[in-house]
């Protein structure tokens, strides 16, 4: 898969059922689901420790809602970020929302996710 050739339409249809998949699952503290679509290199620095003091210490990180908005695509060397003005349901005001995708075994696999 040509994951840099596609558009940011085609980039959105493949990212948007992944970072709701981060949302759902960062909120209810699911380390099995949010990181199944990880790549080995992000599964290696994302351990369950790790990602359960994340949860607990940053309120924002269990409170995201469903609710965002796509904001478009930047492609550089073998990945794609795709940013989301994303919100939650407890804090107020808008964060940004930064995942990056490319190519693994043939599958798109996520290489990095953020929110500031």
């Amino acid at each position: 898969m040509k994951l840099l050739e596609k558009s940011d339409k085609e980039i959105k249809e493949i990212a948007q059922p992944i970072w709701d998949n981060l949302v759902k699952t960062s909120n209810i503290k699911d380390y099995g689901g949010f990181t199944k679509d990880f790549s080995s290199q992000m599964l290696y620095g994302a351990n369950e420790v790790e990602l359960g003091k994340q949860w607990a210490n940053n309120k924002l990180l269990t409170s995201l809602s469903e609710k965002q908005e796509f904001l478009g695509c930047i492609r550089r060397a073998q990945f794609v970020t795709v940013l989301y003005k994303q919100t939650s349901n407890t804090m107020p005001g808008e964060f940004l929302g930064r995942l990056v995708l490319g190519i693994e075994d043939e599958s798109v696999k996520v290489f990095g996710a953020t929110i500031y």
